[in-house]
């Protein structure tokens, strides 16, 4: 009888010895675990083994030789009952998983409880043959087992609670993997949740675990649900002296212009409230990668600043701070030999500049107006500080101002058709340049749309300063009328592709009397 019990141990060892090479073996010929077909075996190679011993058990010459007593020949017929009924199971189960990966689908039952669902039928089929089959009374092992059940639950309820927190947050679907959620503290994207923990990539690039009793206990952010799009919110506090209206306008533009930002829907801002040192704001927008949540801020709010400074909109700072900078305010460093600095340096960035001067021709690079005249013009110039990405303007829109780049590049695009398709010309724009100036001296809407490629300052010629200009030089109406009009003549062709301009906008632009009809109507205007 030793014997034989040694034997059975012995093709037990022989087949689990052959499972892991059958297991390799497998792998090779079916493709990797994750391909469906490769799952599916993966799945039946533990029952297959185990069934092939079996049935070798089964074979009369080798029962009669290897185990001469009767009393163990059930047991063998009840060992190939069970591992036919587990190889049908794997079956199935392996099927069920192929089918899900082949449709790139997640299957809907978590690991853990996918595990225990299978131990349940398999212990269930184990009890019926041992009490079917083999007519063992199975009610003292259960009595026994029920007893060990409680014992064990005693010791591992926190692992237990870990299961069923588990079990509740996937049938919940309180998140999946991917989902970029919060869970008390904590922020990050969801890598796994398996039987006992909850595993979140952060923003610091840090793994954190989370037991899941921990995760079912804490409010839940999901910010990937009910879809990827996700407000998030700048407030800000401004000064009394500026217009509700242009703060709100500056807000929305400055999300509006941060490509990572949705456009739908669309970027809103409102008046919070009325506080001691200034009126409190909001602007809420958008984004679609939660990822990218504080670069995307970054953006936004690097653009509220520069979008503020241009409108001379104060954020309040305290009073202390604010003396300092009136006390400085009348100190002689905002003058040189008594011309403010802004004023010198817009001075300086004009005689740099191909503004005013010849641009062809043996007077080419002289100036249009004496020096002089630039100094006086120079005080009338507005200068800007852009942030890299910023549109100036936007091809198609209207406008009576150019610039000229004191610092910085800025990169130019035009889009035209020809022949039935779209292109897309693009120059740039290097300091000392001018450019929207079609639009000043014709009226015609913008013919390219500008970008700010890197940090710039921009000089901006209005209507205002440049019609004080011809006033003091009339003579200078004549001179831009000429050159405008035979710059454009040379560019009519491809004037003509750009579907913003009219055939009337072409027509003015070309015609040097209409050009100077309008600049002389600049200095009756002011």
């Amino acid at each position: 009888m030793y014997k034989e019990i040694f034997l059975i141990f012995a093709f037990v060892l022989v087949a689990g010895l052959l499972y892991f090479p059958s297991r390799s073996l497998i792998r090779r010929l079916c493709g990797p675990k994750g391909r469906p077909i490769g799952m599916l075996m993966s799945r039946l190679t533990l029952p297959l083994v185990f069934l092939i011993v079996s049935l070798v058990l089964q074979i009369h010459p080798i029962r009669r030789v290897l185990f001469p007593s009767q009393e163990l020949h059930p047991y063998f017929d009840a060992a190939l009952i069970f591992f036919f009924i587990f190889l049908l199971i794997r079956l199935v189960d392996g099927f069920l998983l192929g089918w899900h990966a082949h449709r790139h689908r997640e299957f809907p039952l978590p690991r853990v409880l996918h595990s225990l669902i299978l131990a349940v039928f398999y212990l269930s089929i184990l009890f019926v043959i041992l009490n079917g089959i083999l007519g063992i009374d199975i009610t003292p092992f259960l009595a026994t087992s029920a007893i060990l059940t409680m014992i064990l639950g005693l010791a591992f309820q926190g692992v237990l609670s870990n299961i069923l927190a588990g079990m509740s947050l996937h049938f919940t679907k309180s998140f999946s993997k991917n989902d970029w959620i919060q869970v008390g503290d904590h922020e990050g994207m969801v890598l796994d949740t398996n039987w006992r923990e909850t595993r979140i990539f952060d923003r610091y690039s840090n793994v954190i675990v989370l037991p899941n009793n921990i995760v079912a206990s804490e409010k839940i952010t999901n910010f990937s649900h009910p879809d990827k799009k996700t407000a998030l919110t700048i407030p800000v506090k401004v000064s009394y002296d500026a217009p509700p209206s242009d703060v709100l306008a500056a807000l929305l533009a400055a999300a509006k212009d941060v490509p990572e930002v949705l456009e739908s829907p669309a970027p809103e801002a409102y008046v919070l409230s009325y506080d001691d040192f200034g009126i409190s704001y909001v602007l809420k927008f958008w984004i679609k990668h939660f990822a990218r949540k504080y670069p995307i801020m970054t953006d936004v709010g690097t653009l509220i600043w520069y979008k503020f400074k241009r409108q001379n909109i104060e954020i309040p700072v305290p009073v202390s701070d604010k003396l300092g900078e009136m006390i400085q305010s009348f100190g002689p460093k905002d003058f040189i030999s008594g011309v403010p600095i802004e004023v010198d340096r817009n001075f300086h960035d004009l005689m740099r500049s191909s503004f005013l001067r010849y641009q062809e021709g043996e007077k080419k690079g002289e100036l249009l107006v004496p020096v002089e005249e630039i100094r006086t013009f120079a005080s009338f110039l507005v200068r800007h500080r852009y942030a890299p990405g910023e549109q100036i303007f936007k091809q198609g829109e209207g406008g009576e101002s150019c610039f000229i780049l004191a610092s910085g590049r800025i990169k130019g695009e035009i889009a035209y058709e020809e022949k039935g398709k779209r292109y897309k010309s693009e120059f740039s724009v290097e300091p000392g340049g001018i450019f929207g100036e079609m639009s000043l001296f014709t009226g015609m809407p913008r013919t390219a749309t500008g970008i700010v490629d890197v940090e710039s300052e921009l000089l901006e010629i209005n209507t205002a300063g440049f019609s004080r200009l011809l006033e003091s030089n009339p003579e200078l109406a004549d001179v831009i009328a000429d050159l405008v009009s035979k710059r454009n003549k040379k560019n009519q062709e491809f004037l003509e592709k750009i579907k913003e301009l009219s055939a009337q906008d072409i027509e003015i632009s070309t015609n040097k009397h209409s050009i100077l009809n309008r600049l002389k109507k600049f200095i009756k205007r002011f």
